[in-house]
Parts: C-alpha cells; sequence; structure tokens
C-alpha cells in the first residue's frame, strides 16, 4: 500500500494511481446498472385485464341551421363538433342488445331529406359577378357591358358630327362617389368615350336597352334642357322682364303708350339726375327708333344710380323683343340685350382697396 498523504501529488506513481481509481469507479457503476437492469426483468408481470368493449356507432349529423355564427368558436354546434366521431354503446349481453350484426344509429335519420338540404348551397358563397375578385368590380363590370352593347350594335346608322344630343355626363367625382371605388381619370376617360359612341346612335333607331345604360351614367339635372320662359305679352298688352346690373335688379314694364317713362313712380328725369344714367335706361329705344311708341314702367331696387341704370336698360330691351322681335339684331348691335357679369372686385388684405397699394416707403 501507499501512503498517500498531502504529497500525493508530489510522488512519482501519482498519475498511474489517478487512472487506476477512475477506472474501478466507472467498472462499479457499469456493474450496479447491470444487476438492477436483471433484477427489473426478473420480476413477473400482472397481466392487464382486457375491458369488455361495446360496439362502435357513428355519432349524430351536423344540424345545418340559418345562422351565419353556428361555427363560430363558443356556439353550441361548435362544443358539439368537438366531441368525439364516434360513440361507445354500453356494454350490455348480447341477447340484450339483439342481433350483434344490428348497429345503432345514434341522433337523427339519415334519409336523403337532409343529404339534400337546399342550406347546402349557402354555404359555398358564390360571387355576384366575375369580377368579384378585380381591384374595381363595379368599374370593371360597366365598362364590359357598354363593350358589348357597342359591339352588338355598332352596324346601327349615327349621326354627322357634331350633331349628337347634347349630355351633361356624370363627373369622375360623382362615379367615384356612387361605386365607391378608385377609379384613374384615364380608366374614366374610356368609358365617357363608350357612351359618347354610343350616343351618337341615331335616335329613332336607338335600341331601348343602350337609352337605359346611358340613363345611368347622365347627371339629374341636365342643364342644356334648361330654356328660359319666353316672355309674352299679356291681356293688357304688357311685357314684363328682369334685368340685372351689378347688384341692382330691375323690374320692366313695356306697354305700347307716347313715351313715357316712370322709375319707381317717379319720372325719368326726377329719378336720375345725371343726363348719362337717363340716356343709358332708355337706350334700347333709341337705337331702335321707338322711344315715342312705348311706355315704360320700371321697379328698381339694390346698387347705385349707374347699376340701376344698366339694369333698367336690360329690362326694357328684353320687353321690346317680345312685341318686336325683329329687332333683335338692331339691340345686339347697340349691345344692352347681354348681360354684363362685371362686379365689383373684392378688396384684398394688405391693400388699401382691390388693387391699391399703399406707398412704398423707403427707409
Amino acid at each position: 500500500t501507499l501512503n498517500i498523504g498531502s504529497d500525493f501529488h508530489s510522488h512519482p506513481k501519482a498519475p498511474s494511481i489517478a487512472m487506476e481509481c477512475q477506472i474501478l469507479r466507472n467498472g462499479c457503476r457499469r456493474a450496479i446498472g447491470a444487476c438492477q437492469r436483471r433484477q427489473f426483468h426478473s420480476t413477473q408481470k400482472q397481466p392487464a385485464t382486457v375491458q369488455p368493449q361495446g360496439d362502435i356507432t357513428p355519432a349524430s349529423e351536423i344540424q345545418f341551421t340559418e345562422d351565419p355564427d353556428q361555427f363560430a368558436p363558443g356556439s353550441r354546434q361548435q362544443s358539439t363538433r368537438r366531441q368525439p366521431r364516434f360513440q361507445m354503446m354500453e356494454s350490455r349481453p348480447r341477447d340484450e342488445r339483439g342481433d350483434g350484426n344490428q348497429r345503432r344509429f345514434v341522433g337523427g335519420s339519415r334519409g336523403n331529406d337532409q343529404r339534400q338540404n337546399p342550406i347546402l348551397r349557402r354555404i359555398r358563397i358564390v360571387p355576384a359577378s366575375p369580377s368579384y375578385f378585380t381591384a374595381t368590380p363595379r368599374y370593371t363590370d360597366d365598362l364590359l357591358e357598354l363593350t358589348a352593347l357597342l359591339r352588338k350594335h355598332t352596324t346601327l346608322p349615327v349621326l354627322p358630327p357634331g350633331e349628337a344630343p347634347r349630355v351633361a355626363w356624370k363627373t369622375i367625382d360623382q362615379y367615384k362617389a356612387e361605386i365607391a371605388e378608385p377609379i384613374r381619370a384615364k380608366s374614366y376617360k374610356m368609358l365617357l368615350d363608350l357612351l359618347k359612341r354610343l350616343n351618337y346612335i341615331h335616335p329613332s333607331l336607338i335600341p331601348e336597352e343602350v337609352s337605359q345604360a346611358l340613363d345611368k351614367f347622365k347627371k339629374l339635372v341636365q342643364p342644356h334642357h334648361n330654356a328660359a320662359k319666353p316672355i309674352v305679352v299679356d291681356a293688357w298688352g304688357r311685357a314684363k322682364a328682369v334685368g340685372k346690373r351689378k347688384s341692382s335688379v330691375a323690374g320692366v314694364f313695356v306697354v305700347e303708350g307716347d313715351g313715357q317713362v316712370m322709375v319707381n313712380g317717379r319720372s325719368l328725369t326726377e329719378y336720375f339726375g345725371r343726363l348719362h344714367d337717363r340716356e343709358t335706361a332708355i337706350w334700347g329705344l333709341k337705337v331702335t327708333q321707338r322711344v315715342d311708341k312705348y311706355n315704360v314702367w320700371a321697379l328698381v331696387k339694390g346698387g347705385g344710380t349707374t347699376g340701376q341704370a344698366d339694369a333698367i336698360a336690360l329690362g326694357v330691351a328684353k320687353a321690346l323683343l317680345a312685341h318686336e322681335p325683329a329687332l333683335k339684331p338692331a339691340l345686339r348691335q347697340g349691345g344692352v340685350i347681354t348681360r354684363d357679369p362685371r362686379s365689383v372686385e373684392r378688396k384684398k388684405p394688405g391693400k388699401l382697396k382691390a388693387r391699391k397699394m399703399p406707398a412704398w416707403v423707403k427707409r
């Protein structure tokens, strides 16, 4: 034996002794493990008892309902679906269950009436249009519809260029708000080109389906159909017209007479102090040489004297055309039957008036 003490590491045989100790330790561990395995396999195990099993039966069929959340998480049907698909019948003697070849179905009949339930057809949702999967389905449907109509009726006679009925089509903003889809200006122009081409079909031969397709893209109010009511002479020989200039509005009655002019119940010379305003008010009668053949009764309000005189002149010219329509070229040449749209320009911030700037100071 070796006296292994504090000077073990300094002993010349220390490395070989440490290796032998490690080998002995591993061998003991292997021997102990082999004995434990031998003892485990030598023990006698109790055989497992076989439990009698009953017949395997299918689960109840799924009952489809009108509820769209029938199979949602937490619903009653969903909890039923989580049950096993096959249920075990209670184990009973064969003589109590009847014939062993028969299997009892649990839950509901298995007739063809349930297999052909019409509700099953609504499980798979079919898109209403083939363009459903495009970015703009409604626009695509409209484009295809107009293209098909043009291809179908392309042989119908059309009107000469520039003689098609005037139509105010919906703007791109109105169309986008109606279909709720992002439409580019280039795409909408393609739609308008088809509409204009279909609008050139002769009105006496245009099919009903084309007219209905065009009506969907027309504005609700067509400004081209709005015509001013013609001025007529009433039973008392009066022709009434309205004239406007700036913020002045004048209602004028013209009747055959001896040349009297009344403005707001006063004579022309009394109401207008300036000679220029007096001549302007009856300028339509002067250019047609009808000053002494008609009487004028005017009711004017708003604005200044210049605006009121121009408003009366426009009303007199319109009423004079009701008496003598042939005077229109002379009145147009005199410049009294055209409405003057000019108005006072508004004042801007930083300026003294509409355009006047304050004096610039160098220092």
